[in-house]
């Protein structure tokens, strides 16, 4: 027997897809989310690599969840900036 109350929450969750903000590049569509990792990950890079210069990188818990979490935070606020 099916029961179509069982789809409710899938059609209602849904609802959120009707807007995805996308950025034109070289004559397609990507994903402003997918830009914004590109660009956050050289930028971590160049943090580690002061981090490291400054002496900070060896004193940091767990490096790599670290940056891991520098790396979304660097790619999170500018979508949520320009895209919220």
């Amino acid at each position: 027997m099916f029961r179509p109350l069982v789809l409710w929450p899938l059609l209602l969750s849904l609802a959120g897809c009707n807007y995805s903000p996308s950025i034109y590049i070289a004559g397609s569509y990507f994903p402003a989310w997918l830009v914004c990792v590109a660009v956050s990950i050289p930028i971590t890079i160049v943090l580690r690599v002061v981090l490291i210069y400054a002496g900070i990188d060896e004193y940091l818990p767990l490096r790599l969840l670290t940056y891991v979490c520098f790396a979304l935070l660097i790619s999170l606020i500018p979508l949520w900036f320009l895209f919220s």
